[in-house]
């Protein structure tokens, strides 16, 4: 609650200093922590009921509003992508979490399922994602110490972030760099070069929340601008300075560390990191966290993975000795 009441105040700061508009900032951090209060209460209830049904809901969501195409160089949006990863990474928490194998079975295939409907819908990046969220759970039964794995979650989220400045920096060879920006397109690299002078120009408080859209020449040229730069963490920089850029990274470091202390399965916890990882590289490259189905989906998902369920979960789900925060004891 310290983090989100840093990014709520700092967002405030920053608006006053060079006449923001916080309102965004202000609606996100709301919604995760809305989502994550209601994931930890109905964890605790309804372990295996909850992310089940909130992968339905995310896969509903993401269906029925596939995100809308902001130009034809950016294509969809990252909306579709994050709740369909976030929908896989609910759908294979509650298969651990569940005790009859049919049950776990039936709901391993809707986890799978949601990943042939990323392919469906055209999401070459969610098929991805949502695929390597699934392994990672089948995976993360072999996984005995949560902190490894852990610990490569998060270097994984550094290495995209850092790729992510990189290409925006034009420090990569020429090959590689070109070879990214096909994927990438060109017209996000040119709002990412144009966020990254900002940042610049304004390195401690940032041009403001909401005025990126405004002072970006790439924006202001472009035919359909919706006013973001497609990177979260360049977004933070160019708006909110490296304040807003260390509170964005503390929340995602939070998040891992609160679910290493977790007293749910390792299973659980590493398929949450997994799919919360992933969400972490999709906001790296897109505008996904501007959306608040997202967000909530994100906090929901965070507390169904750290709550403390009322109801005993399996002897193949207890942590060892030294796993377990503050030696608590898994009773049935």
């Amino acid at each position: 609650m310290i983090v989100l009441a840093a990014c709520a105040v700092w967002s405030l700061i920053t608006a006053a200093a060079h006449g923001g508009r916080p309102e965004g900032v202000l609606l996100a951090v709301l919604a995760v922590a809305a989502g994550y209060a209601s994931g930890r209460i109905l964890g605790a209830l309804l372990p295996v009921a909850a992310p089940c049904a909130g992968a339905l809901a995310g896969l509903g969501l993401a269906i029925a509003t596939p995100g809308p195409q902001i130009t034809w160089q950016l294509g969809h949006t990252g909306a579709t992508t994050a709740l369909l990863t976030l929908a896989t990474g609910a759908a294979c928490c509650a298969a651990w979490a569940a005790r009859p194998p049919a049950l776990r079975l039936t709901l391993r295939l809707l986890a799978a399922g949601i990943t042939v409907t990323a392919a469906v819908l055209g999401s070459t990046t969610g098929f991805v994602t949502c695929a390597g969220v699934l392994l990672c759970s089948l995976a993360a039964a072999r996984m005995r110490s949560r902190a490894l794995g852990l610990g490569g979650l998060a270097l994984a989220a550094a290495l995209v972030t850092g790729t992510t400045w990189a290409i925006a920096e034009d420090v990569l060879p020429d090959g590689l760099s070109v070879s990214l920006e096909g994927h990438l397109t060109q017209h996000r690299v040119l709002l990412w070069h144009d966020a990254l002078s900002m940042a610049r120009q304004e390195p401690e408080l940032g041009v403001g929340p909401g005025r990126y859209g405004e002072l970006s020449p790439t924006v202001t040229q472009s035919l359909v601008p919706d006013g973001k730069p497609h990177s979260a963490s360049l977004q933070q920089a160019a708006e909110q300075g490296v304040i807003g850029v260390a509170l964005l990274a503390a929340v995602f470091c939070w998040v891992l560390y609160a679910l290493w202390r977790t007293p749910r399965a390792t299973p659980i916890a590493l398929t949450a990191g997994a799919a919360l990882t992933a969400l972490a590289a999709i906001a790296s490259i897109g505008n996904a966290l501007s959306f608040t189905t997202v967000t909530a989906g994100a906090g929901l998902l965070a507390g169904i993975a750290t709550a403390r369920p009322l109801t005993y979960e399996g002897p193949e789900h207890v942590m060892d000795g030294a796993e377990r925060p503050h030696g608590d004891r898994l009773e049935p």
